[in-house]
């Protein structure tokens, strides 16, 4: 019988029920097929990663070098894919373009003892990667050597040529400067084997030490005076020369004018006096008459007093009578 007062008593029959089927057994797993598989997988996924980690990618404007313990192997410069042998080659990538190197500034004497401080840069490229790494190891090396070389060279050059030649941009040698630099540079680089070129050398800027700039600075002042008054001095003596030669050509023009004018009014005077004399020839009372009315015009004004003889031909001629 059941009992009544256990509510429970249904559910602990199902449960004893259920405990009562037979269990299924399980199928055990084959460990060594899914082992395996996955040694395959791993294997190929790591290969992959060598395969990849081992292509190397040549681009345009560079070189490869390609080294096998340490020791240049091989060189690739034509763009595209290639491999590698794993863990046995490296790979140095080298840049075939032009590259600009600011050079350090440095101090240098000129012929006539003046101390300058240079600032320069280059222009270079690497023309043989094999020869670069054998002789410099880098392109840090590289570029180190190719300063020195640089410095060598300008301080030479510089040393051999006069402050006011060097920043005078109008002097010939400035021009021709960095074009001799570059190629003595280069003549440096080439019989040394570093297998780099430097495309151009350029002085930028050329400086004088602090110490000096005022000396300097008052020389050059004193310089410009001295060219200012010595083109002042010309010009006034060039001014005076050209006032005397001027003074003298009006001078001699004035006396050639007025002689001119002397012989034309000389010739004008003689002709007159022809014209006058054959006219009063002809006639010769009335030439008296002529000459006598011009001498009153010379002799009697507004207030002149005149006391003559009444017999006289000159008061005759004033009081009308002409006989």
């Amino acid at each position: 019988m059941t009992d009544n007062k256990n509510p429970f008593s249904n559910l602990e029959a199902k449960f004893k029920t259920v405990d009562d089927k037979p269990k299924k057994e399980k199928t055990p797993i084959e460990v060594k097929k899914y082992f395996k598989t996955f040694i395959t997988i791993f294997v190929s996924f790591i290969l992959i990663v060598i395969a990849l980690a081992n292509v190397y990618v040549v681009k345009e404007g560079e070189y490869k070098i390609i080294r096998q313990f340490g020791e240049i192997v091989g060189e690739k410069d034509d763009p595209g894919i290639y491999i590698k042998i794993p863990f046995v080659q490296s790979v140095t990538t080298i840049p075939k373009y032009q590259m600009n190197y600011k050079l350090s500034e440095k101090e240098i004497n000129t012929k006539d003892k003046r101390r300058i401080i240079i600032d320069n840069y280059a222009v270079w490229r690497v023309v043989n990667p094999k020869e670069m790494i054998k002789s410099a190891g880098s392109l840090v090396g590289a570029s180190s050597r190719m300063e020195e070389f640089i410095y060598s060279v300008v301080r030479s050059e510089l040393g051999q040529l006069e402050y006011n030649d060097i920043i005078n941009d109008k002097n010939s040698s400035r021009g021709s400067l960095n074009d001799q630099i570059t190629a003595e540079v280069n003549e440096h680089l080439r019989r040394d084997k570093y297998g780099i070129e430097v495309v151009d050398v350029r002085i930028k800027r050329i400086d004088l030490p602090e110490e000096n700039e005022q000396s300097v600075y008052n020389e050059m002042i004193s310089e410009r005076q001295k060219i200012a008054q010595k083109f002042l001095s010309t010009g006034d003596a060039d001014k005076r020369r050209i006032e005397a030669e001027t003074d003298r050509k009006v001078k001699e023009m004035l006396a050639t004018a007025q002689k001119e004018a002397s012989m034309i009014e000389a010739e004008g005077e003689a002709e007159a006096a022809k014209i006058y004399n054959t006219s009063f020839s002809k006639d010769p009372e009335f030439y008296s008459l002529y000459r006598t009315l011009e001498s009153y015009k010379k002799t009697i004004g507004d207030d002149t007093m005149i006391i003559i003889p009444s017999n006289s031909p000159y008061a005759k001629i004033l009081s009308g009578y002409l006989e």
